[in-house]
């Protein structure tokens, strides 16, 4: 009959990213949009996949030329237009009180280029103090627009994360994204970031995680709370 395993000494993140791209190889980093424009997207993003932010993004394109104009739409207007993604009638207040808040502080250019020279905390304290702006979508902007040292704790890395023993079962997203920065060289927070994401929606799902096919369950303590027997002989 199977038996269960002991529960195995974790991982180093280094390792976990090591493992999984050699699974897979990873992408390398390269810019992705301009700090403004992240900040919308990660917006959008809220609460839908990322099909449907899409489209509600290229909608927003298609209608507005330049971000004043998206700020000086009618409210309902933006509403019907961001409507695609979901929660319309929450996002699109909410993505003019944060650009009134970002063209106060960049001024009628939109720079945010002053974002590339700053200490990271201090980058980090300028977005979190624009409306709706957390420690995630503060690092998704640092890391993805800038490529600078931040890590963006999604529900995915937070979940795979506590599974693989490098955070306590009961840390919430908030504090994990500095107890994880502290396991990890700066120029490892892009690597890790995807590869745990991409993990967690291939593999390791919220409610199913498939861990047969986990390159990672040999040493993943997470994996004997979905009863995962190893077969006589091994462990």
């Amino acid at each position: 009959m199977p038996r269960r395993r002991q529960t195995p000494k974790p991982l180093r993140p280094t390792a976990i990213i090591n493992r999984l791209i050699r699974e897979a190889p990873l992408t390398p980093w390269r810019a992705t949009n301009d700090p403004v424009t992240e900040l919308v997207l990660t917006l959008l993003s809220q609460n839908t996949s990322d099909t449907n932010s899409g489209r509600a993004f290229q909608a927003l394109l298609k209608r507005y030329p330049d971000w004043d104009a998206v700020l000086e739409a009618p409210v309902e207007e933006l509403e019907d237009t961001i409507r695609p993604g979901g929660l319309a009638r929450t996002k699109a207040p909410r993505m003019q009180a944060l650009l009134s808040q970002l063209r106060e502080r960049l001024g009628p250019a939109w720079d945010a280029s002053r974002l590339e020279d700053m200490p990271i905390d201090e980058a980090k304290q300028w977005l979190t103090e624009l409306p709706g702006v957390g420690p995630k979508t503060a690092a998704c902007v640092l890391l993805f627009s800038l490529g600078r040292p931040a890590l963006p704790v999604d529900t995915h890395v937070h979940r795979v994360a506590i599974r693989l023993g490098l955070l306590g079962p009961k840390v919430a997203a908030l504090p994990a994204h500095d107890m994880l920065e502290a396991q990890l060289p700066p120029d490892k927070y892009y690597d890790f970031h995807v590869t745990l994401i991409r993990h967690g929606r291939r593999v390791c799902q919220k409610q199913r995680p498939k861990c047969s096919e986990c390159v990672l369950l040999d040493r993943c303590p997470g994996a004997d709370d979905f009863r995962f027997p190893l077969p006589e002989g091994e462990g």
